[in-house]
């Protein structure tokens, strides 16, 4: 038996109760989830007997963003259907998002059903009257920098008990729980008094709450596969930015200003974060209150808007750290080219794994409409 996974296939379709929600097409993430077998015997190196990943993911991705549904269940039980006919495909199996209140605020409710009002349940009933769907999951993504452990303890609870009325009234065993992200790194959000090494919980001390936390609620000998979306906390510490002061003025306040390198187009979390930074070498003089500003057009660009510095002259080095998570996947060609990302291997060598841009990335991909393209005869 063979379990596939087709994950995160982003496709436009028209879908929508109300006529303000069809009148354009909404991106949808579809995650594609089956199983199959292969008869004893058979060459599981010939495509004849296997199943064809890329046509089945070209056939889904047409047939959705052709197809035109009122409801999520419609568009997936027709979807199922598709499948089982044109690939021999008998079962889908699904997952449902779920929103939940777990006393954190704001409360994501954007995405999935809503847990509380009974709306998760009654997708479920849904998907379990279908003859081509098996529901296998739960996801919940609950929030972002999540600095509280019990938001996750109230999220796995209300998750497992729900898991738990589906087995006990539909017969449904899931094969799985996502509790999703949201762990913090030590950063320092905007408006945080205290340092992050004060104010931010462990990884320990989320996964001793999560871990007590379903051996509690788990029933005896049920046990299933549990996923923890952790990028930040285990990405963010490890990326550092090198920049460099090129000019500093005193504002008209008074306030002493400085200008690096590197800017809001690089640091895209410094919108939320004041990420803390070192100073690459010796600087003596007295320390006052200063802002730095990035290298681009305007006056949002900044990196630190109030923090204690020594006189830096032109050249001097500043080390941002941490910032590995969410920077390079929302770094903008503004002004700016974007620079090289170095990886520093376990045995300390250099290895480059993103060049620096120039032009011609960014003029490679535009195409002029042959009526706007000037002729010869305008410059003579």
């Amino acid at each position: 038996m063979f379990d596939v996974e087709i994950k995160n296939l982003k496709i436009f379709a028209n879908i929508g109760i109300t006529p303000e929600e069809r009148k354009k097409k909404q991106l949808l993430k579809v995650t594609l989830n089956f199983s199959y077998s292969v008869a004893k015997g058979k060459d599981l190196e010939a495509m004849n007997n296997l199943k064809d990943y890329s046509k089945i993911t070209k056939s889904l991705k047409q047939f959705i963003a052709e197809s035109s549904c009122d409801t999520l269940e419609k568009l997936i039980t027709t979807s199922s259907q598709m499948l089982a006919k044109k690939f021999k495909i008998k079962k889908v199996k699904v997952k449902i998002r779920l929103n939940l209140n777990c006393k954190i605020v704001p409360q994501w409710s954007r995405f999935g059903f809503n847990l509380e009002s009974g709306q998760a349940y009654n997708a479920v009933k849904r998907i379990n009257q279908s003859e081509k769907l098996i529901l296998n999951g739960l996801h919940c993504h609950i929030g972002t920098f999540i600095l509280s452990t019990n938001a996750y303890k109230l999220e796995i609870i209300k998750m497992i008990e729900f898991g738990e009325k589906l087995y006990n009234n539909l017969n449904i065993e899931l094969e799985y729980f996502d509790f999703g992200g949201g762990f913090p790194s030590l950063n320092q959000l905007k408006g945080a008094y205290l340092p992050a090494d004060l104010t931010v919980p462990t990884v320990e001390n989320f996964a001793q709450v999560i871990g007590e936390t379903l051996l509690e609620k788990l029933r005896p000998g049920y046990f299933p596969k549990v996923y923890l979306e952790s990028g930040r906390t285990m990405i963010d510490e490890s990326g550092y930015l090198l920049s460099t002061v090129v000019g500093s003025k005193r504002l008209a306040s008074g306030k002493k200003s400085y200008i690096i390198d590197a800017g809001v187009n690089t640091l895209f979390t410094s919108f939320w974060y004041n990420i803390p930074l070192k100073i690459g070498k010796e600087v003596n003089g007295p320390s006052e209150e200063s802002i730095i500003y990035g290298p681009l057009c305007m006056n949002i660009d900044v990196i630190r808007e109030n923090i204690i510095l020594p006189p830096l002259s032109i050249g001097t080095p500043l080390i941002f750290n941490p910032v590995g998570a969410y920077n390079v996947t929302q770094w903008m060609q503004f002004i700016e080219y974007r620079p090289n990302v170095i990886l520093i291997t376990k045995d300390k060598k250099l290895e480059l794994i993103r060049e620096k841009e120039d032009l011609s990335d960014i003029i490679n991909r535009e195409r002029i409409p042959e009526n706007l393209i000037l002729k010869k005869e305008y410059f003579e």
